[in-house]
């Protein structure tokens, strides 16, 4: 062991700036991981030392059962929900969730006559860049970072807290190079978390079984927490992720959030919350159709309605966001939404007979301006255990030029999305995180993985805009897969994860 340094921490909100903690420096990894253990240290545990996921979980569900601030509003929800002859309600929940990156957080930096280099892997060089400058009092062109391959990122990689520690160690040790390795623990117990989420949804129907109530309600810790003190809602950005642009066609809608304040660090995970959203809506979809002896693809359809231009930002109360793009070039359109949505119907059979114990489940969405829809076929035996032979996933991204690339991301949507709905959850006890490494924090293995994957992709002219390939295919897979395990077993999954919940 060389050296051990303490590592200032930023106060709240202290954006990417790395946690306070305690550095221990040596020739290699082994002996800076034996003498991290040997320290002896006593922590302050802080402001969430009590903070535990079963009664968070307990006050989410509590703020989504009572009116919520208002994000857009059309007709008379209230009215509509007390005149219904029938109203169906759901609740949903997801917890927290770590990216759990092929390759854990890593950088080396080298300070000399004023000057600094660092190498690393990150989804945002320029900003890594800036952030490091700042730090350490440097002007931006005295730092030069060199972009290595990613070895996954899903979004963790966009914060860069470990590159800037590397720099401070390096600063701290005379300019020596120091590489920073965080280990799967810390990797598991200390990142930047996909945010936990309660959803409530009720849907008042007429006589003639028609839903013409749709009242969601949406809570979630914030990732604008990082940035500005955290108010407990939502900001703008994730409110247009598969929230406010909801696209159905129902002549009264309310959309509302309710207060979840954040205890955890919060961050970009891939397709952010459309993951919660698109689970909640398209379950609550299906619950529908069943409860109405529909089938659940016509009851989809049924919902989308007619080919249309949503007026998405004149119906939204709060500020709208549509990915950054501008909306007369990117609007919703619920024509592409519909076609996707009986393209993947047919590629995938839908209707077809299957053996006992198999169902098939739909989900359509729109996400990064694009639009997807997945249909799962799972398969689960007297015993619970759950498999899943096949999967066909429709998209329409506009024009496209590599095909190989939009197939290589939904093949990895398919499989990333049956982990997190299998196994996917970080729970905290006393203010800390309970899960370590791959032992108690699981991702699906190669025999687990969907047997086939098969991507159905939307011809569109160079007049189409081209849009999102890389986040998109997530969010429908999770309520496809889900509602096929209803088809195939009558068991509705209203809790992510999965779990033993078929045993």
């Amino acid at each position: 062991m060389v050296k051990v340094v303490a590592i200032d921490g930023s106060p709240p909100p202290a954006a990417f700036a790395p946690l306070g903690g305690i550095a221990v420096i040596a020739k290699n990894t082994w002996a800076a991981m034996k003498g991290r253990e040997a320290l002896k240290i006593t922590w302050d545990d802080g402001p969430n030392a009590s903070f535990d996921s079963v009664s968070y979980k307990a006050l989410l569900e509590e703020n989504v059962r009572k009116p919520g601030r208002m994000e857009r509003n059309e007709g008379d929800v209230d009215g509509a929900l007390k005149s219904a002859a029938k109203v169906i309600t759901a609740e949903y929940y997801s917890p927290h969730i770590a990216h759990a990156t092929m390759e854990p957080p890593v950088a080396t930096a080298r300070m000399a006559d004023g000057k600094l280099e660092v190498w690393t892997s990150t989804q945002s060089p320029g900003g890594a860049r800036d952030d490091i400058a700042k730090r350490l009092g440097l002007d931006p062109k005295n730092v030069v970072l060199h972009e290595l391959l990613l070895g996954g990122g899903f979004g963790r990689k966009s914060k860069w807290d470990f590159a800037l520690e590397a720099a401070v160690l390096s600063k701290a040790t005379d300019g020596a190079p120091v590489k920073v390795v965080w280990t799967r623990e810390d990797d598991i117990q200390h990142g930047f978390y996909h945010t936990v989420t309660a959803e409530r949804l009720e849907a008042g129907l007429d006589k003639d079984n028609k839903v013409v109530a749709w009242r969601h309600r949406s809570a979630a810790p914030s990732l604008f927490a990082n940035f500005v003190p955290d108010n407990k809602l939502p900001g703008f950005i994730e409110l247009g992720m598969g929230f406010v642009d909801t696209p159905f066609n129902v002549p009264n809608i309310r959309l509302e959030s309710g207060e979840a304040q954040s205890h955890v660090r919060v961050g970009w995970f891939r397709s952010v919350n459309n993951v919660a959203h698109a689970w909640a809506i398209q379950s609550f979809v299906a619950e529908i159709a069943h409860q109405l002896g529909r089938d659940p693809k016509d009851m989809l359809l049924e919902l989308i309605g007619p080919a249309r231009i949503v007026d998405a930002p004149k119906k939204a109360t709060t500020e709208w966001w549509d990915y950054g793009e501008p909306y007369d070039t990117y609007p919703v359109d619920t024509g592409r939404l519909r076609r996707i949505t009986e393209l993947v119907a047919e590629k995938a059979g839908w209707g077809r007979k299957l053996p006992a114990g198999h169902g098939l489940g739909i989900a359509a969405h729109r996400s990064f301006v694009s639009y997807i829809a997945t249909v799962v076929e799972v398969a689960v035996d007297n015993k619970g255990n759950l498999s899943v032979p096949r999967v066909d996933t429709a998209i329409d991204c506009g024009f496209y030029v590599n095909p190989e690339r939009i197939r290589s991301q939904i093949e990895g949507a398919a499989v990333m999305g049956l982990s997190l709905a299998k196994y996917g959850e970080i729970t905290l006890k006393n203010g800390r995180v309970e899960q370590s490494n791959f032992n108690d924090y699981q991702v699906v293995r190669h025999d687990e993985a969907p047997t086939v994957t098969n991507t159905h992709i939307v011809e569109n002219g160079i007049d189409v805009p081209a849009s999102g390939v890389g986040e998109p295919g997530v969010p429908p897979f999770t309520p496809a897969l889900c509602n096929a395990i209803f088809a195939a077993t009558g068991k509705r999954i209203r809790r992510l994860p999965i779990g033993n919940q078929l045993a």
